[in-house]
């Protein structure tokens, strides 16, 4: 999962020569000085942006060196880069980085956000992907051979005639896919030692079954339909690798477990997941969270789950702007409760679950009113009233430092009835009417009207 933090200014600079490149376990050392010379030299760079502090950039340099030299290995062209972005602030600044790590390709010079994986494999298969053509020709049973066994997913079309209507849709589908490496033969010998027969495309892979022949229409769309809904584990782990293919892929449905590895229950728990998973494959995506990990955390909670909830599952609809949310009315987790659940979400039974806290019997005895969702509508959407609301999380750094503000200014309202100023916890309390994409987000409600607005400016007030 990429987690966003403040970029921190650089306390000294190093001086280097403009044309001074220097490696780094294969992968160029970049600077402010150097870094359009190393563009202009190379092609084909991928640039990571990266925080020496940071744990995911520290978990991504091993696989990131790795594959800087399979392709040095390989007499690749393309390049791996990489930028201290604590002191080479203005090139950070130049590329919109925000988080850590921050990966761009760039390509003649211009930049694209990189879209793969965490992993060497992936990194080396998305740059071949997008420098190469969208299927490489594999001319003998060897080129076949080692195309599928250095790969944790190949796909290979087999066709008599690569000029065909046929052969076109699988280059088509294969040119919009960019973490999926494609093959084509036209060899009948070949596509016979493979068990193949006629045209077909098969997706070899090193989980599950192995492989999954293709058997809809030859068009462009269903090919690539086909190769998203298989190119994915049946289940996956959530970690900060899979994350990337989690939230980046096709699939936007997510089925979610909660659960302890640790538990003694986990493996028949997770074996009743994994035989849902096959009913509802290509329309829901199936991940499980060991919510000991601490780095889950965040995931937990922003599904208001604590370690005595678990196991449980839930349901993310992120084709949905506010990304709904659905809970199951059960507790017995089993292969008929898991199969029922995923099965009245996709027949649109349910009903998005909106998270909220019991009221507080204090909710309003200090100036700064509290509100939960079970309050919001009464308080908030009062028309006799204005109403400022502050939406915060508790581990949020800049909602800490908002906190005597907002304590204060509620003190100079307090007398005034017709003004409320109100704090909502939103990792806890859920509504319809306000949309949260970060902390604190702050919504003002005026008086007789229907309007809400966002406000940022409450820092500047003068208290």
């Amino acid at each position: 999962m990429k987690l966003y933090v403040l970029l921190m200014v650089a306390l000294v600079g190093t001086v280097f020569c403009e044309d001074e490149i220097t490696e780094e376990e294969n992968v160029l050392v970049l600077t402010k000085d150097n870094f359009e010379g190393a563009l202009a030299k190379h092609n084909h760079i991928l640039v990571e942006f990266y925080a020496p502090w940071c744990g995911h950039c520290k978990a991504l340099a091993p696989e990131y060196a790795s594959a800087a030299g399979t392709l040095k290995e390989q007499g690749s062209e393309i390049k791996l880069g990489k930028v201290d972005a604590t002191i080479h602030t203005e090139l950070a600044t130049k590329f919109g980085v925000q988080g850590y790590p921050t990966i761009k390709f760039f390509k003649g010079g211009k930049p694209v956000e990189y879209g793969g994986g965490r992993t060497a494999n992936d990194i080396v298969s998305w740059l071949v992907k997008k420098t190469g053509p969208p299927a490489k020709s594999l001319e003998t049973s060897d080129d076949v051979k080692k195309f599928i066994e250095e790969r944790e997913v190949a796909v290979v079309g087999f066709f008599g005639d690569v000029e065909s209507a046929e052969a076109k849709a699988y280059t088509s589908a294969a040119d919009g896919i960019d973490d999926v490496e494609f093959g084509i033969v036209s060899n009948a010998d070949i596509a016979k030692e493979n068990e193949v027969e006629g045209n077909a495309i098969v997706l070899f892979k090193k989980f599950d079954e192995g492989r999954a022949a293709f058997s809809g229409d030859f068009e462009s769309e269903a090919i690539a339909s086909f190769v998203n809904a298989n190119k994915m584990p049946l289940v996956m782990e959530f970690t900060d690798e899979s994350a990337p293919k989690i939230f980046g892929g096709d699939i936007k449905v997510h089925i979610l477990l909660f659960i302890k590895k640790s538990a003694e229950n986990f493996k028949e728990v997770l074996g009743f997941f994994s035989d849902v998973a096959k009913d509802f494959k290509g329309k829901m995506l199936y991940v499980y969270i060991d919510v000991d990990v601490d780095d889950n955390s965040r995931v937990s909670e922003f599904f208001g789950l604590t370690k005595d909830d678990v196991p449980t599952v839930r349901i993310i609809n992120m084709t949905e702007q506010d990304m709904a949310k659905f809970k199951p009315d059960f507790e017995t987790i089993s292969a008929e409760t898991l199969r029922q659940f995923a099965q009245d979400f996709v027949d649109g039974k349910l009903k998005p679950h909106r998270m909220s806290e019991d009221l507080p019997e204090d909710w309003d005895k200090e100036p700064v009113k509290v509100l939960v969702g079970k309050n919001f509508q009464d308080v908030a959407l009062d028309k006799t009233k204005n109403v400022f609301v502050e939406f915060y999380a508790p581990w949020c750094g800049h909602c800490k430092q908002l906190a005597p503000i907002w304590d204060k200014l509620a003190e100079k309202f307090k007398d005034d009835d017709s003004i409320v100023i109100a704090k909502m916890d939103s990792t806890k309390n859920e509504i319809d009417q306000v949309r949260v994409d970060s902390f604190p987000t702050l919504k003002y409600f005026p008086k007789d009207s229907d309007e809400v607005t966002a406000l940022v400016w409450i820092l500047g007030l003068k208290l």
